[in-house]
């Protein structure tokens, strides 16, 4: 069901062990060249090319595009109630964890009369998108709407696919979410077509109940599939995203401590997203790669998304890779880069503080990356590709901006005048110096 990779008596280069590693073949690049059109459509025929759009791919025509408030009303009212209370639980310790990321403004007076201040301000407007396709995903309305309004967001719309068995209306645990978290802009837009309205707006339009429809954003964010993924880079430069979000991964490190159980079940929990999820264990033990092995047959065997998983944990992005010690096993956590990272050996914590590329890491038996998906308090929003070798998952950081503020009086301009006129005539850039001379 999943390949083994031997790295054990290898001495790789990262550009070596890179090649070696498993990984989902997505090209953003063909799906940039289908998805060019939709973005096109959007910007130039706005509210008509998204029902046109929802028709063909969604198979459905919204009778509204923006959902009524008294929608978003009626699905609270018929939430089930401990779901209900599972999301509630889950706002109140996201909440408190993005509430914490709220970066700090300071000052510094680098000379007398000369200060230099730095403030972070939040984007004017972000379009937070939730997927709707192999599943509904309410948990991501809380990830993307928490961190925008602890940052201090003035103006946030949702868009979710319209389904066809709703009338074309977005998944009701979806609505009922947006409505516990006071969102009441939200739109049945789903895939490229929404990042698009997202991008470009709907400006100068009204729904067919005479609702104003979307305004321009400043920021994209939010999970989705290739299709989504090429619309935010082309997007990109118009508005803001926060990374391309491919398929979902898991990798494990794991030794001989670890309960086989555990690991095959957490491998199959992100084998159910999509087939093109990967898992990965990394691990010294031998005897654990075996009975992980025995234990994902019987475990997928009897999962709900039997097929999904089996596709997933037999395609090339997912793997046991054997490893000659954890030390080695960390080099090849670290030239992953997982979007989750799993810990479960001895000196778990240890280990973790010496991985330096991962969306998250999940410390131990009892961390697991479901966990995080729901109700750590964490974000699931998270790198995926090796993209968290160079960035990191949603957050407070996501919508704000550094806005430095600098005052000079005269006498500390006066101070560094000359140096400021020798590197402008340095650069070729005498008007620069001169500036500076014309108030002395």
């Amino acid at each position: 069901m999943i390949s083994r990779i031997d790295l054990r008596g290898r001495t790789l280069s990262r550009r070596e062990l890179l090649a070696e590693l498993p990984r989902a073949e997505v090209d953003v690049e063909h799906a940039g060249a289908a998805v060019a059109p939709i973005l096109d459509d959007v910007r130039t025929r706005g509210a008509a090319a998204l029902r046109d759009l929802a028709e063909r791919f969604d198979g459905v025509r919204p009778a509204l595009l923006r959902v009524p408030a008294q929608t978003l009303q009626d699905a609270v009212a018929e939430l089930e109630p401990t779901v209900r209370a599972a999301l509630e639980e889950t706002i109140l310790r996201v909440r408190r964890v993005h509430a914490a990321q709220r970066p700090t403004d300071f000052t510094v007076d680098v000379a007398p009369g000369a200060q230099v201040r730095q403030r972070w301000v939040p984007v004017r407007r972000v379009g937070l998108y939730v997927p709707g396709g192999l599943a509904v995903y309410p948990s991501s309305v809380i990830m993307n709407v928490v961190a925008a309004q602890e940052a201090g967001v003035g103006s946030l719309a949702v868009a979710s696919p319209p389904q066809k068995d709703r009338d074309g209306l977005p998944d009701a645990t979806v609505l009922a979410t947006c409505a516990l978290l006071g969102v009441d802009e939200v739109y049945a837009v789903g895939g490229a077509q929404a990042v698009a309205m997202f991008a470009y707006g709907a400006a100068g339009q009204t729904d067919e109940d005479g609702a104003t429809l979307c305004e321009p954003v400043d920021v994209v964010t939010g999970p989705g599939n290739v299709y989504v993924a090429a619309a935010k880079r082309l997007v990109r430069g118009v508005v803001g995203i926060d990374s391309e979000a491919g398929p979902t991964e898991i990798a494990v490190l794991a030794d001989e401590t670890a309960d086989p159980v555990h690991v095959a079940a957490d491998l199959i929990s992100q084998a159910e997203h999509d087939p093109l999820a990967a898992s990965v264990l990394v691990t010294p033990s031998v005897e654990l790669a075996g009975a992980v092995e025995a234990k994902l047959v019987d475990l997928a065997a009897t999962t709900l998304h039997r097929a999904r998983v089996a596709t997933a944990l037999g395609g090339t992005q997912s793997a046991i890779v054997l490893v000659d010690d954890l030390d080695a096993g960390l080099a090849v956590v670290d030239a992953y880069g997982a979007e989750h990272l799993e810990i479960q050996a001895r000196g778990a914590a240890e280990l973790a503080e010496r991985v330096t590329s991962a969306g998250a890491i999940f410390v131990g038996p009892y961390s697991p990356v479901s966990l995080g998906d729901y109700m750590a308090g964490s974000n699931h929003v998270l790198p995926t590709g090796g993209c968290a070798h160079f960035t990191s998952g949603l957050g407070v950081h996501s919508f704000v901006r550094a806005v430095q503020v600098i005052e000079y009086d005269a006498d500390a301009l006066a101070t560094v005048a000359d140096r400021i006129v020798a590197l402008a005539d340095a650069e070729g850039l005498p008007a620069h110096g001169d500036a500076v001379r014309a108030r002395f």
